[in-house]
């Protein structure tokens, strides 16, 4: 497998774990065991963002694409392929807090929602 093939491997998979520890919580509504994942998960996004960090997938997809011949890019992976999406140029440390505390509300309604529907399903059945 070719470096650049790898790098585009681990840019989906981290797209893909964004969009897990964004919207994991529903899959609690068909997997009871789906917290067990997705808990860590939110916990480990949410760090990144409140300590303004950068998570490692960051850093191995640089070197990945570096080895390929590629450059990399010296920002943040959020800042690189989201932010242009949805903010204006330059992610501040208040924005990452924002962006932290919109993931666990949003997340805490989710669970919220799980918990409603799971009740409302035992009072159905008994």
């Amino acid at each position: 497998m070719s470096a650049s093939f790898l790098a585009d491997l681990v840019l989906v998979g981290h797209l893909g774990i964004i969009g897990f520890a964004v919207f994991g919580a529903l899959w609690a509504l068909r997997w009871s065991w789906a917290p067990l994942v997705h808990l860590p998960v939110l916990a480990w996004a949410a760090y990144i963002e409140i300590s303004a960090g950068i998570c490692p997938l960051t850093p191995l997809e640089n070197s990945l694409r570096q080895t390929a011949g590629e450059s990399g890019y010296s920002s943040s992976f959020i800042e690189h392929y989201l932010v242009p999406l949805v903010y204006p140029p330059g992610l501040t440390p208040g924005a990452q807090l924002w962006l932290a505390a919109s993931l666990l509300l949003l997340n805490g309604l989710f669970y919220a929602y799980v918990v409603a529907r799971r009740r409302a399903l035992r009072r159905a059945r008994g």
